[in-house]
């Protein structure tokens, strides 16, 4: 229940610094903290008296900081508040969190206030509030999340014990900055809570809790283009409330005659919860902890897939003079996937030394789980069974009807508007609201384009550069008025406005405007609009490119270029209520916690070939922790995960050693290949017998059991090329991975050194993010690698600066990483598109670099442009097949696996099938039956 804290027994401290010796002012920051104290004082929203609300404006050291805290902390029994605004700052090495203070630089960090002084006086022990609230407006905030409010062992054994509730909200994700926009009173963050708190929420609650700001915060920024906060909640910390809400009818203002009300008890106490364990080992019988982590938590990280990176954000909390770009993830891998999970896939944590030895009873179930159905066969089964969608449609033909549940972990999407969505899950998802003109055909067996809002495939004219569409009759949009072609120019000219929205693809803005001179649909005004599309009529829309490309109607098939209805258009605010032209519409949605889709009366069955449409409605919930979603799955709370991350470690043990349960799992390939790559520029790495020594060297079963076995980590790689492409060959195994079932052959590795001349083996690093899994595969190959000599030493990167690091080529030397552990995957299914940011020597920047290998081959070169200008796909894969050969023979990279993970798919779905399209269930073909 939510409660308004004691003002007599709470306190707040407020830090705010506004002027640096070094770093730009941030005059907002002074304004932050009296609008905060005036709304913490005021009476009728909470009441703190003045002398418990302390603010603390340019503090002269971290000692000043935590003297200060110190002395404020214990005087809180029911809720403690601290706030900072100022600049963040990120430690290169570790990095942590830092508070920067007037004196304080990037190059003097211990001038600084690491963040984590700051959470462990906060979690003290001694502290006796029971609810602790930590509010922090500065760029890299959502650093803090990593630790969350947990604090070390020992501190959580005292926080169940004495704290009822903790929340964190942070300005901005971990890898972006937070805004202080020019001329506005307060920064952007603090400016919309301090609206919040002192304006109410309409229709909210008559209390503010911490959930329903940070909700309201979310959706108010998003609407703005503005950087997205994040928030992490334990036990109870999201019904912590600040204020009562101005704007409800309950606490409006009372006439003067009436007397003032009594002040709000404190809160009652509440017996601890304790938090879930979120390592791998079997989980205790406790309640789990309600983290709600939203936006943010498409990180870590929520990597756009293989493709040149966007513009990072605009600076935060530092004065803007720009408008915001596109959101930055300047990553080559590793990964580059979208949808990333939030926990790791693998089943367990393996040491080096299981690696060596053995593996643990986990890991013999995924590596020995094949149950019924191996996935191969082709048509259509009645009864459910392991991987009985697979290669398969299971249940097909269902009924129309009844309501699809989908379950999602700490948040929805990184936006449901079409134009802004990088995320493979919720492209497919977004198929319910938007068409194309083209689309994967669900009943090819790969990935076929076949014809949606068009009457055919393109018709393509002038050596491969115009492309022609006829629309089929009877397209509406959900309001009846027709669809046409210049909607469908709409929709896609809004990608070129990314000052107003941020994220999403922009291969349309390659192919059809590569000098970026068209400004977008908001600031050009113009009836042409975009020369490089022409709408002749209604029905008839015409692409013109300015050289061929073989991949352009792989891009039309992707959402980014669905229609919008201009008068339709909400810009920013788009994604929260999005036009339909699909089968389905929009009902209500509430950002980070449900969504519901109802039925489009007005789609018309006969002008769509490839949605069926058979549940009545499709609901999303959003629930606090991974391990809730997998909960729910079983339990039959939900159908299916939203995100394509697969069952966690303990739900999938369970689910794979109970009977009833393992008919109900699929093992969909991701798309994703795992690998080293070799950059060329560190020394002995420029020799391709050193690289294939290594290749040579590598204990592939190992490596593969590191990610998670044959089930939950995928299948060998003996190649780089993923099946489900074309020109993919799973069988090309030119070191013998398949031949010799995984394992290395030193005799090979051995000699290669000789030629290389290093027989003795040589030094080098191996650069690898610190995930679990990863570190895994790292250690494997480092005890591989040193059977022949080679010392390689294992390098930790954080995975929020991996990509920043790993694609530097200049850093990559100046560190040594001859050995990067990395993962790869194709925006859609091509050949091409899968190569061209791996071996393209003219795509090679100075950061965002996905060439980790530094390949410099014009003979590549020259097979990607003619697979870029070849109109036969058939032969476009051929040079694609090619490029697969050449980098083999190069050993460039070492492929360890094509990725796995374990699905659950509910016993009430019909109509399921894996689609190579979408690395996961093809959505839109669901039915909802009985179990």
């Amino acid at each position: 229940m939510t409660i308004l804290p004691d003002p007599a027994a709470s306190q707040a401290l407020l830090i705010g610094v506004h002027g640096y010796e070094s770093l730009p002012a941030l005059p907002a920051v002074e304004r932050n903290l009296a609008g905060l104290t005036r709304a913490f004082t005021d009476r009728d929203l909470w009441g703190l008296p003045p002398s418990h609300c302390t603010a603390l404006s340019q503090p002269s050291s971290a000692q000043d900081v935590l003297d200060t805290l110190n002395r404020v902390a214990p005087r809180a029994t029911d809720t403690l508040v601290v706030y900072y605004a100022g600049h963040g700052l990120i430690d290169p090495y570790s990095e942590e969190l830092y508070l920067a203070l007037p004196g304080s630089d990037q190059e003097r960090l211990y001038s600084a206030l690491p963040f984590d002084w700051v959470r462990r006086a906060v979690l003290d022990p001694r502290i006796g509030a029971r609810h602790k609230v930590v509010i922090l407006d500065c760029c890299y905030s959502g650093r803090a999340l990593v630790g969350g409010m947990s604090g070390s062992p020992q501190v959580q054994v005292a926080d169940h014990a004495l704290i009822d509730g903790t929340s964190l909200m942070a300005a901005s994700a971990k890898t972006r900055k937070a805004l202080s926009p020019p001329g506005e009173e307060y920064t952007a963050f603090t400016g919309e809570l301090i609206t919040a708190l002192t304006e109410g929420i309409a229709d909210g609650p008559p209390l503010l809790d911490m959930q329903t700001l940070y909700r309201h915060l979310y959706t108010e920024l998003a609407a703005k283009a503005r950087p997205l906060p994040q928030q992490r909640n334990r036990n109870t910390g999201g019904l912590i409330a600040l204020a009562r809400n101005r704007a409800h009818p309950d606490n409006r203002p009372q006439p003067p005659s009436e007397p003032s009300p009594p002040p709000a008890l404190p809160a009652p106490s509440a017996p601890p919860v304790p938090a879930l364990d979120s390592s791998p080992a079997p989980e205790p019988a406790s309640a789990p902890d309600t983290e709600s982590v939203a936006e943010p938590v498409f990180e870590p990280v929520p990597e756009p897939v293989s493709g040149p990176a966007p513009e990072p954000q605009q600076a935060a909390a530092e004065p803007a003079s720009e408008p915001q770009g596109p959101a930055s993830d300047p990553a080559p891998s590793p990964d580059r996937t979208p949808d990333t999970p939030v926990r790791t896939r693998v089943i367990a944590v393996v040491s080096a030394a299981l690696l060596v030895a053995g593996v643990s009873t986990t890991f013999a179930l995924l590596n020995g789980a094949q149950g019924e159905s191996d996935g191969k066969a082709e048509g259509s089964g009645t009864k459910a069974a392991y991987n009985a969608a697979v290669g398969h449609v299971l249940k097909q033909g269902g009924r129309k009807g009844g309501m699809l549940k989908f379950g999602s972990a700490a948040a929805d999407a990184d936006s449901w508007d079409p134009q802004r969505t990088y995320f493979t899950h919720v492209a497919n998802f977004a198929r319910y609201y938007t068409r194309q003109l083209v689309t994967y055909d669900p009943k090819a067996k790969g990935a076929e384009l076949t014809p949606d809002l068009a009457t055919s495939k393109a018709k393509i004219t002038n050596d491969r550069k115009t492309y022609t569409y006829t629309l089929r009759k009877g397209v509406a949009w959900e309001d009846g008025s027709p669809l046409t072609s210049e909607d469908i120019k709409y929709g896609i000219e809004r990608s070129w406005a990314r000052d107003v929205l941020s994220g999403g693809p922009d291969y349309l803005q390659q192919a059809l405007d590569p000098d970026g001179t068209y400004r977008g649909p908001y600031k050009d005004t113009s009836a042409k609009g975009l020369s490089a599309i022409t709408t002749p009529d209604p029905q008839t829309i015409v692409f013109k490119l300015p050289r061929p490309d073989s991949d352009f109607e792989h891009m039309l098939a992707t959402v980014a270029a669905s229609p919008v209805k201009k008068s339709e258009d909400t810009k920013a605010k788009y994604g929260l209520r999005p036009f339909s032209s699909g089968p389905y519409k929009f009902r209500s949605y509430e950002p980070g916690e449900s969504l519901e889709l109802v039925r489009n009366s007005r789609w018309k069955p006969s002008s769509d070939p490839i949605r069926e449409a058979r549940p009545d409605r499709i609901t999303v919930s959003v629930v606090d922790h991974p391990d809730a979603v997998d909960v729910g799955l079983i339990k039959g709370d939900f159908d299916l995960a939203l995100s394509g991350a697969g069952l966690g470690s303990q739900a999938t043990a369970k689910a794979l050693a109970d009977s009833e349960l393992h008919k109900n799992l699929d093992t969909p390939r991701t798309g994703w290949v795992r690998y080293a790559a070799f950059p060329q520029t560190v020394k002995p790495m420029q020799n391709e017998h050193c690289r294939k020594a290594v290749v040579y060297a590598a204990d592939h079963r190992n490596l593969q059991t590191a990610f998670g076995g044959t089930v939950a980590g995928g299948d060998l790689a003996p190649n780089m090329l993923p099946p489900g492409i074309k020109g993919a060959d799973p069988a090309f195994d030119p070191y013998g991975v398949l031949k010799n079932g995984g394992r290395p052959n030193l005799t090979k590795a051995r000699a290669e050194l000789e030629k290389c001349g290093r027989p003795a083996g040589f030094s080098t690093k191996i650069a690898v993010r610190n995930r679990p899994a990863e570190i895994d595969a790292a250690e494997s190959l480092r005890s591989a690698l040193a059977k022949i000599g080679i010392a390689a030493k294992v390098d930790q990167l954080d995975q929020v600066r991996a990509p920043d690091i790993v694609g530097r080529p200049s850093e990559v030397k100046k560190r040594g990483y001859g050995i990067v552990l990395a993962g790869w995957k194709a925006d859609f299914p091509s050949g091409r598109n899968f190569w061209q940011f791996l071996v393209d020597s003219r795509q090679r920047p100075p950061s965002g670099n996905s060439n980790v290998a530094e390949i410099d081959s014009p003979a590549l070169d020259k097979l990607l442009d003619n697979a870029a200008a070849e109109p036969d796909p058939g032969k476009a894969a051929e040079a694609g097949e090619e490029i697969t050969h050449r980098v083999a023979n190069g050993a460039y990279y070492l492929p360890f696996v094509y990725e796995k993970y374990v699905s659950w798919r509910g016993p009430r779905l019909t109509d399921v099938h894996v689609s190579d399209a979408y690395g996961g269930y093809d959505y839109v073909q669901l039915g909802v039956g009985r179990a």
